[in-house]
């Protein structure tokens, strides 16, 4: 019998989604199990589960670029708490998925009971790291730097500048936004100023750094 809780697993590797989904539902409230192998995968789950109550995010599935693809979620889905699962743990992207806005990090060489430790803390409102973790501070003046000004920017901020990176156009932005082209080209102009850039192909790369922050799993 489950509770009516839905948690999405985004993962490219089958025998891993399958792992975290045994101990998912070897919890004592059986969520409600949905998985994703891709990143528009991943999204369009969030999309059509709008009440989902956890995902589980890998950092290097196909079409997701590392910490960029958190960034799209975050501000897509600002009520969906996202966990990174990943096999980069170290502390610098451990420190930098929370900075954008991961409400945890389970490492995948945890154990099954810290997987289900850290699931549960995370639905109890906590923010989880793995064991051993020191925050420490940003060794990369220039990420840590480019992470603060993309903390300045408003969630429609970020969805537009997620869709600049996916190559969209201005028109095409506003399509899918439900706003004016003159809207989105405000956004656009708002975004360079803060991330410091003079064009969007300059913001594209700021972007991709993010996205390089982690190693390939």
């Amino acid at each position: 019998m489950t509770t009516g809780m839905t948690i999405i697993i985004a993962d490219d590797h089958p025998l891993f989604r399958g792992a975290l989904r045994q101990a998912l539902l070897a919890m004592h409230d059986e969520p409600a199990v949905v998985e994703a192998g891709d990143f528009e995968a991943a999204r369009s789950a969030a999309a059509r589960h709008q009440n989902a109550d956890l995902m589980l995010l890998d950092l290097t599935m196909p079409g997701g670029s590392g910490l960029s693809g958190l960034i799209m979620l975050r501000a897509e889905y600002p009520s969906l708490p996202v966990v990174i699962v990943s096999a980069s743990d170290d502390a610098a992207t451990v420190r930098r998925a929370l900075d954008l806005g991961a409400s945890g990090f389970i490492s995948k060489s945890a154990s099954i009971d810290e997987i289900r430790k850290g699931i549960a803390a995370v639905l109890d409102g906590n923010i989880y790291t793995p064991v051993g973790y020191e925050r420490g501070t940003e060794q990369d003046a220039e990420i840590g730097d480019l992470i603060n000004r993309l903390r300045t920017l408003t969630p429609q901020q970020s969805r537009v500048l997620s869709m600049v990176g996916e190559g969209l156009l201005n028109k095409q932005i506003a399509y899918e936004l439900g706003v004016s082209e003159a809207t989105v080209k405000a956004h656009v102009s708002a975004i360079l100023l803060k991330l410091n850039v003079d064009s969007r192909t300059q913001a594209v790369i700021q972007l991709g750094k993010i996205g390089a922050t982690s190693a390939v799993v």
